[in-house]
């Protein structure tokens, strides 16, 4: 009975981080306003907070190979029933804010909706990496190190190497990198973005190199 009892309650476990990661994201999303940049560690957190949720509720989702081509199927649904169409609506309010000389406002509509969807690509890869058959320790794996590419500032690199800079000038600073700020205390320059994306991509291969599997187990 003890065992049946921690069966059950292993199959359950994920929705308390489900749970509360959903709330967070409702709140961030539906609640608070738009901002384009963050203030503060407390903010970062906050904003990360549903990223963290979900990867360990996807961690411990129960494996079943019933679910295994479905919910991954349904992700896919999700993105392209609601997000890809979504997407396409905050870029067409940006340009018809743009002609209307209200793009700031728009843009940061636009940034939050971005950065959820690019949210939602990595946790669908983590959460087909968990229906295929991962453990809990691998998922954790690769869902911190998708954290840490999101928060890299790998896109900021590249954003400011392809755009068409006006004149082919580009930035001295990264005054857009809100969440490196937070950390350097002021705005980075390239050298500084360069050392913050190889500080994480070191992060990334101790986390990869973790014995959790001994830690925690086969789950």
């Amino acid at each position: 009975m003890a065992e049946r009892d921690r069966l059950r309650l292993s199959n359950v476990l994920w929705l308390a981080p489900a749970a509360l990661g959903g709330a967070l994201t409702a709140l961030i999303m539906l609640v608070l306003p738009a901002e384009r940049t963050l203030h503060g560690f407390g903010d970062f957190a906050l904003k990360i907070g549903p990223l963290v949720l979900a990867v360990v509720a996807i961690a411990l989702f129960p494996r079943r190979p019933m679910w295994a081509v479905v919910l991954p199927l349904a992700s896919m649904f999700v993105y392209m029933g609601y997000i890809d169409s979504a997407f396409f609506i905050q870029v067409d309010r940006l340009a018809d804010a743009a002609v209307q000389n209200a793009a700031q406002t728009q843009f940061s509509e636009y940034y939050r909706f971005s950065i959820f969807a690019n949210a939602f690509v990595v946790l669908s890869t983590v959460f087909a990496f968990r229906m295929g058959g991962a453990s809990t320790a691998q998922v954790l794996k690769l869902g911190v190190c998708g954290i840490l590419v999101l928060i890299s500032g790998l896109n900021d690199l590249t954003m400011w190497a392809m755009y068409d800079w006006p004149g082919g000038v580009r930035p001295d600073t990264f005054d857009w990198a809100s969440h490196v700020q937070i950390f350097l205390g002021r705005e980075p320059h390239l050298f500084d973005m360069l050392t913050f994306v190889t500080v994480h991509l070191a992060l990334m291969v101790a986390v990869v190199r973790l014995p959790l599997q001994r830690w925690i187990g086969d789950r």
